[in-house]
């Protein structure tokens, strides 16, 4: 997230490369007639998805769903009970008539250990900020206290949330120094501290303000030094040893987290998206798995660099400097690019990457619903340009009663086509499958798959799953603009993804399910499994909507079903969030120059298309992360990356916070 989708002359900290150049072009055609000026259309799908409304009803609807008993969809109303805001140029955060917005927990925020006060002027120690809220809040859950019990007590819980990355002008008094081409240690322990995820215990006072319940067990930080367990096909592979992990069970950190997903059983995944900048790699040639990645010549905070040459930061540099891999960290960028599974309520256990639900650029992940004795099935994005939809489904059923974490650990993973007639593929990432070996035979044939080498073919499952993304170019996936937050709507059982932009698509190289080139404001598209069941192999497709300015319409079988507006129009989707009254809740992550201003949330009504702006946050931010209590009745919304003096305006600091908005008659928010 954090504006991927600029020029890299504005030096983002997250800005990356085109590094999928596989020529995939899954279609002869594009929809004629399909854009125009201010008008957007998708047309020739409706019919062929009118067969497959009328499928099973699913039993899914509220947080109790994690334990495969759903409470039906009786309950749920997403009508929209609000009047929308208009943009903002505001340096403050804007709700609705009715609400009331405050801020909590920004960054700095003491949390563990002997809970060191935020120091204003950037003097805060690496040791400080291992025990402080950490930068740059992203994805976030909140946990009913009670949920190992099967409730869902709505005045206490754990906030769990993500820190993708760090200001370093902020971060410090000075922004990040160099002595003789080294940086000093401490300020890369501190920024190494200030990545990751933090499990914060919270809970309601007398007077109905939330407050962090200091001292309890279960405030924790988890950064980029926290040791972590490899699960899943990669344990033990050959091409993830290190001299840290001379037998490539174990890592160290996780790194640019953006969304995460809870899992049926009550832990918490948080993705690693742009992990590749972390690493240099000054070797003349680099391995396919990292040129596959856009691992380069030099990292993004030069932590290879520490002055002191420690184990700890020296894993950053990636070239093959020993003999072999147990001597130094050419395979250290291998332990990264993963789901990372994390028990809130377990604060001494020891975070778990999941390689079977692959290696890439993880946006984050969502759980379809859960049923006894099926399998369990999520669905994570690619987040870059061009690159794809992936979908996990396990080999072993849910049990409510046993599951855990060891079921992403072995399954199937399938990789998206979207074709030009409203269905698509899931595209099995397989050895074992005939139809993915001819087409790695055929790239080998060729030597190259796009611009990447390919001399021999994979090893094994695991050495695939190292390479997903080399994978999917393999299988032939739709190349996608930028797909970032996925969400299943609990009363349809439908699914959903932001695709956020795509500046660099051309107009002959669009296709069906991405039919602007350029695309500058993105769009949503859904899609419903077939037969309702998520573990199918097929299913048909939908765009629920265009962003743009107002007049945009997006269109189905000549009809507009949609005309944003000045209450809804918006641009560069990214959150994405179904609450558990069943509204569909989007964030936004682009431009903040007129008619969009600042970055926003709306709420729609899926099956109305009833979209109304709800959020605006304040100058210069990301609005990101939203999740309610099980009652609906307290959001929690992540504002990343501000510009300006916020949220304190005396502060020599912009600071991340979460806002929490509630219904000054302590209603259900947005109805």
């Amino acid at each position: 997230m954090a504006k991927k989708d600029v020029d890299p002359q504005f030096q983002d900290p997250n800005y990356e490369p085109v590094v999928n150049e596989s020529d995939n072009t899954p279609f002869a055609s594009v929809l004629a007639n399909r854009m125009k000026r201010r008008t957007l259309m998708k047309g020739g799908v409706g019919a062929a998805l009118v067969g497959l409304m009328g499928g099973a009803a699913l039993t899914i609807g509220g947080p109790d769903d994690r334990r495969g008993k759903g409470n039906g969809r009786a309950h749920l109303d997403a009508r929209l009970g609000f009047a929308a805001v208009g943009v903002s140029t505001l340096n403050r955060v804007v709700v609705p008539e009715g609400y009331t917005a405050q801020t909590f927990v920004p960054w700095g925020t003491p949390l563990t250990g002997g809970l060191p006060d935020f120091l204003d002027d950037g003097s805060n120690t690496g040791a400080d900020h291992e025990s402080q809220v950490g930068m740059h809040h992203d994805g976030m859950h909140f946990f009913p206290i009670d949920l190992k019990a099967g409730g869902q007590d709505s005045s206490e819980g754990l906030l769990v949330m993500n820190h993708e990355y760090i200001n370093q002008e902020a971060l410090h008094p000075a922004g990040a120094t160099y002595v003789n081409g080294a940086r000093p240690d401490d300020e890369v322990r501190k920024e190494i501290a200030a990545h990751g995820v933090s499990v914060i215990h919270i809970k309601r006072d007398s007077d109905g303000e939330w407050q962090v319940v200091h001292g309890s067990d279960y405030n924790r930080r988890i950064t980029g030094g926290t040791e972590m367990d490899i699960r899943g096909p990669l344990r033990g592979f050959s091409k993830l040893y290190t001299k840290f992990s001379s037998d490539g069970t174990r890592t160290r950190g996780t790194l640019n987290n953006c969304s995460m997903g809870p899992t049926p059983w009550g832990t918490y995944l948080t993705a690693e998206e742009n992990w590749h900048g972390y690493f240099a790699n000054r070797d003349q040639q680099r391995p396919k798995e990292q040129i596959r990645h856009g691992v380069g010549g030099a990292s993004r905070y030069d932590w290879e660099l520490a002055e002191s040459g420690a184990d700890e930061y020296v894993r950053f540099n990636a070239s093959a400097s020993g003999a072999s891999s147990l001597d130094d960290y050419r395979n250290e960028p291998n332990t990264f690019g993963y789901m990372v599974e994390i028990d809130p309520f377990a604060p001494e256990s020891k975070p778990q990457k999941r390689t079977a639900l692959g290696r890439f650029g993880h946006e984050g992940v969502i759980f379809a619903p859960v049923r006894e004795g099926e399998p369990v099935v999520c669905y994570s994005g690619d987040d870059s340009r061009f690159e794809y939809i992936y979908k996990f489904v396990s080999a072993q059923p849910y049990y409510p009663d046993t599951a855990d974490g060891r079921l992403l650990d072995e399954g199937a993973l399938y990789v998206a086509r979207f074709n030009d007639d409203g269905t698509g593929d899931w595209l099995p990432l397989s050895l074992e499958d005939a139809d993915f070996v001819a087409r790695m035979n055929a790239a080998l044939a060729a030597g190259r798959v796009g611009n990447i080498p390919f001399e021999a073919p994979f090893s094994s499952q695991a050495d695939l799953l190292l390479n997903t993304r080399l994978a999917a170019d393999i299988a032939g996936a739709t190349p996608m603009d930028r797909p970032e937050w996925g969400a299943v709507d609990p009363a349809s059982g439908k699914v959903y993804f932001t695709l956020t932009n795509n500046s660099r698509r051309s107009p002959d190289d669009t296709n069906a399910a991405n039919p602007q080139g350029p695309n500058p404001n993105g769009h949503i598209i859904n899609w419903r499994e077939q037969g309702n069941k998520h573990d199918a192999t097929r299913f048909t497709w939908d765009i629920f909507v265009f962003a743009g300015e107002p007049g945009t319409e997006t269109v189905v079988d000549g009809e507009a079903v949609v005309t944003l507006d000045e209450s809804n129009h918006f641009n560069s989707p990214d959150g994405l969030w179904f609450d558990y009254q069943g509204k569909l809740w989007i964030q936004t992550d682009g431009s903040d120059a007129p008619p969009y201003q600042n970055n926003m949330m709306l709420a729609a009504n899926p099956r109305t298309r009833d979209i109304r702006r709800f959020f605006v946050g304040p100058v210069g931010c990301e609005v990101t992360g939203v999740v309610t209590t099980p009652d609906c009745r307290t959001m929690f919304v992540n504002i990343q990356h501000p510009d300006g003096h916020w949220p304190d305006a005396d502060s020599a600091r912009p600071r991340d916070a979460t806002v929490i908005v509630t219904k000054d008659d302590g209603g259900v928010i947005g109805s």
